[in-house]
């Protein structure tokens, strides 16, 4: 919590997003920041998540999956927002703060928008989950 604000052009970022920044390879004693989740132990892992939805054929709302660990703990995170459609696979990197080893459970979440009507349903067909053999 030390590191911010950050630098005039942004943080520059290591690992993926590293990139961004091509100008700021080249300095001196940079320093560069990374992704890190807001509790203890401050770890998070890289998640890819597809999900192709299964119900009616288009429709407003949101989904989000729910990460529940074996000490408790819930992590939730959105997928999609807006229309929502069946014919499209979601794909989503997520930086998840449940550690994949220790992961429960996880819950598919849908939420309807207010004037969608009562018998439309949507769920999901397939959700995928690919995380590194490491836990990473």
């Amino acid at each position: 919590g030390d590191c911010f604000p950050c630098p005039q052009g942004g943080c520059p970022m290591m690992g993926h997003y590293a990139d961004r920044f091509p100008a700021k390879l080249k300095r001196v004693n940079q320093k560069y920041y990374l992704n890190t989740a807001a509790d203890p132990p401050f770890a998070s892992w890289r998640q890819k998540v597809f999900m192709k939805l299964s119900g009616v054929k288009k429709m407003k709302g949101d989904i989000n999956l729910v990460f529940h660990d074996t000490q408790g703990n819930t992590k939730e995170y959105e997928i999609a927002s807006g229309v929502l459609s069946q014919d499209e696979v979601y794909i989503k990197y997520l930086d998840v703060e449940i550690n994949p080893k220790k992961t429960k459970k996880i819950e598919f979440l849908w939420n309807k928008a207010v004037f969608t009507l009562l018998w439309a349903r949507l769920g999901a067909e397939i959700v995928n989950i690919i995380h590194g053999e490491d836990g990473r």
